[in-house]
């Protein structure tokens, strides 16, 4: 069993943003323990999300890790709700500033760090914002350090949260860290609708679920026969249709109309072809004693 020191830990901050961190202090720590980190400068508080095994490989490994201090404490959570109450003023505050200095931007969030060395705007925009007039106010009203960090429309959705049209939370607020490119091809590989508001996700992008479920989709296409082909089945020639990959079956189209026909049914059916055929072969070719 690994060391305490030397497990990774992912800590869980505000609106799902995560970092790794380490436990150099050997504190007993479980999932959804509540832990004070250290910071860039000073402290902040989340919640352990994740156990990493040191002997994992994962793509997004970090060299070097900040240590989790300590467990948090009742005190310690009874501030950050309180910090979480100031971050609503705080957000109302400065969309008032934003409109007072004419910027063409759309504040989406702000986090208060746990000891309020920090507050980070998030926003989104079409171009480029100079927002050193709106740093220099907020900066002057909190006597603390601002940072605004201008973020996209899918990290924008990873913060506000939501559910897909699958009815299941996001996937960027349960297991994707890192957003990766998605064309439409991955759609028309899955043989799906092109319709947007199919293929699109809480954020206006094509869904996640398109690039990591492309390997699965790969994976079964490749074991049936090709739309179009002609193939034999129990009943009869017919051509295949369409390919279900999740229920596992070919739609085929036959004389008499369509069918369904599982992967499994078929497989046993090429099987009993091949084996009919060999018998006949050897019958017809007897070897000769």
């Amino acid at each position: 069993m690994a060391d305490a020191q030397d497990i990774l830990f992912e800590v869980e901050f505000k609106a799902h943003r995560r970092d790794f961190y380490g436990n150099p202090f050997s504190l007993t720590l479980r999932e959804k323990d509540w832990v004070i980190v250290e910071a860039e400068r000073g402290e902040d508080m989340g919640f352990v999300h994740m156990l990493i095994d040191p002997e994992a490989k994962f793509k997004s490994r970090p060299n070097k890790v900040r240590p989790i201090l300590r467990s948090a404490t009742d005190d310690d959570c009874f501030k950050m709700s309180k910090n979480r109450e100031m971050e609503k003023e705080s957000l109302e505050h400065c969309k008032v500033l934003v409109g007072q200095h004419g910027l063409q931007m759309k504040l989406v969030d702000v986090e208060y760090q746990f000891d309020l060395n920090k507050m980070t705007y998030y926003f989104t925009a079409d171009e480029r914002v100079d927002f050193r007039a709106l740093v220099k106010d907020l900066a002057s009203h909190y006597r603390t350090r601002i940072e605004l960090r201008q973020i996209g429309v899918r990290d924008e959705a990873r913060r506000i949260g939501g559910y897909g049209i699958c009815g299941l939370q996001q996937c960027c607020n349960t297991f994707i860290r890192e957003f990766e490119p998605i064309s439409t091809q991955l759609a028309r590989d899955q043989n799906l609708s092109l319709n947007p508001a199919k293929i699109s996700g809480n954020c206006g992008r094509l869904l996640c679920c398109l690039l990591y479920e492309q390997n699965h989709y790969a994976e079964t296409i490749r074991r049936f026969p090709e739309v179009g082909a002609e193939i034999d089945t129990p009943t009869g020639r017919g051509t295949v249709e369409a390919v279900n990959v999740f229920q596992q079956y070919m739609v085929i189209r036959l004389e008499e109309g369509t069918e369904r026909l599982t992967w499994k049914d078929w497989v046993q059916h090429e099987k009993k072809k091949q084996f009919t055929a060999a018998l006949k072969a050897r019958m017809n070719h007897p070897k000769s004693e």
